[in-house]
């Protein structure tokens, strides 16, 4: 699938939320709202919602056992688009339904559609979402979201070309750059995938001479941006002071040049809060090229959080993840997207 041309949906989809379940609810409550400074509604005792801006819902928290991501909500700015979208899934074979209306209100959407996406992650489709009469009620002064969404998603993967050709299959995403990392003894390349201006709504981490992966959660990390730097570095005390784990300490990235933390969710991936990354504007997008980057940051970003148990551990998810295979959608994981490299 061409990135270019009428047929493209490129800058036309936007990350719009995420799902989450686990059975710590009055934790991420906690985490939530007296951590990191979003706006909680509280829905049932089986479910809760934070926002960012006036959207109602950009997490939606739900009570089960999974302690995982569960599903990515996509929002599509058009129904052209949106056809477009459902027929290359519906082409290529693979399944999609339609959500309840009780699964569409949850999510603060007025309907969904959803199909299977990599590593199980279930993606969601929608045009609308609703908005709150509402004002915020949260420590932080604001988020970035707008036309380009909010955040990005973290992936590891043993099959990162893959992932990468299902995103260009079904939105169009352009290739931003790569990164060469080593972590916890793993040495790591780190493509980043945008579907708009944002440089990335989609990263996806791969080890390199091994097919392993770490992690026992679908995705590594989850992003937020905040609009203010203070707000930033005052989450950054909070999530300490409230006896939250912080896994990377503050610093800059090589690539997008966000300033920004990672501390570990009650569910167990991480979640960065950051401030200030490039924006792909028409005028860089233009002229943009691929480059690698050696090192996920400029400065900072110490390992602040990852003891020695916890470096075991990741090799034995590691083993234990080379047992059993990925979870992958190979009918929208065949085809060669633009500006893909091995």
């Amino acid at each position: 699938m061409s990135d270019s041309g009428a047929d493209s949906v490129f800058g036309q989809v936007q990350l719009g939320y995420l799902v989450v379940e686990s059975n710590r609810m009055l934790d991420w409550h906690r985490f939530g709202a007296d951590a990191i400074g979003l706006h909680v509604d509280e829905l049932s005792r089986d479910a809760l919602r934070f926002r960012l801006d006036e959207h109602q819902c950009r997490f939606l928290i739900r009570r089960g056992p999974a302690e995982d991501l569960t599903a990515i909500g996509w929002q599509i700015a058009d129904h052209s688009s949106f056809d477009q979208v459902l027929k290359r899934v519906v082409d290529r074979g693979v399944p999609i339904e339609e959500g309840t209306d009780e699964e569409a209100a949850l999510r603060g959407v007025e309907r969904l559609w959803r199909f299977p996406g990599p590593k199980g992650v279930v993606q969601e489709l929608f045009t609308t979402a609703c908005t709150a009469p509402e004002p915020l009620r949260m420590i932080t002064s604001g988020y970035v979201t707008g036309r380009a969404g909010m955040g990005h998603v973290a992936i590891t993967s043993t099959d990162p070309a893959g992932i990468h050709r299902y995103f260009g299959t079904v939105f169009d995403s352009r290739l931003s750059d790569f990164i060469d990392e080593n972590i916890a003894g793993l040495t790591l390349r780190i493509r980043f995938l945008r579907v708009n201006e944002r440089h990335h709504s989609i990263a996806v981490a791969g080890t390199r001479g091994v097919r392993l992966d770490p992690i026992r959660t679908s995705v590594q990390h989850v992003n937020i941006q905040v609009a203010d730097l203070e707000d930033m570095l005052a989450a950054y005390h909070r999530v300490q002071e409230l006896g939250f784990r912080m896994a990377w300490s503050v610093g800059q990235h090589t690539n997008d040049r966000e300033l920004s933390f990672y501390c570990v969710t009650p569910s167990g991936f991480e979640l960065e809060v950051g401030w200030n990354p490039v924006v792909v504007t028409p005028e860089l997008e233009a002229a943009w090229t691929v480059s690698t980057y050696k090192g996920i940051s400029i400065w900072g970003h110490d390992d602040v959080g990852l003891r020695a148990f916890d470096r075991l551990g990741q090799l034995r998810q590691a083993v234990l993840h080379a047992r059993t295979p990925e979870v992958t959608v190979q009918e929208l994981s065949t085809s060669t997207p633009g500006g893909l490299i091995p």
